[in-house]
């Protein structure tokens, strides 16, 4: 058996292959949407998936505004910021940033599931969330991904 041939093929910037990818938010449940979205920009859905490189696709998430939550957590969800002042937390429920920023509840959803590095950081550079069912990026001929069907 000739050990030579079998390689580990470890992606770089320039061999990497990213696709644009369009998913439709409407009725989907938050979490489960950012899992299958963070797994799509980290790169892990790749043969040649690299850890330390950005492999991933560029996602475009459409008609955020009608994300859904499952039981009581449109009401007791809660989220903090701090403001940088002295005594500048403050906590608001899914419900108010939702009617306050409806793209804010997917944006941190899929950013708390990417690592927390500079990595991190230009992966989610990748993510487009838009309210309605537009987008801007029609150039790039995105695919349609529907995730309930497996």
């Amino acid at each position: 058996m000739n050990t030579l041939s079998y390689k580990t093929v470890s992606a770089n910037k320039a061999t990497v292959t990213k696709e644009w990818v369009v998913i439709d938010a409407t009725d989907q449940v938050l979490g489960r949407l950012a899992t299958k979205v963070a797994y799509m920009l980290r790169g892990k859905h790749k043969p040649n998936f690299t850890p330390h490189v950005d492999c991933g696709d560029n996602v475009i998430i459409i008609n955020a505004e009608k994300i859904r939550l499952t039981g009581n957590k449109l009401d007791q969800k809660t989220y903090v910021r701090h403001t940088g002042y002295p005594g500048g937390q403050r906590t608001e429920t899914a419900k108010e940033l939702q009617k306050r920023r409806p793209l804010a509840l997917v944006e941190r959803a899929v950013k708390g599931m990417l690592p927390k590095t500079r990595l991190g950081s230009e992966l989610f550079r990748n993510l487009y969330v838009y309210e309605g069912p537009e987008h801007p990026h029609q150039a790039q001929e995105p695919k349609q991904i529907k995730l309930n069907e497996n």
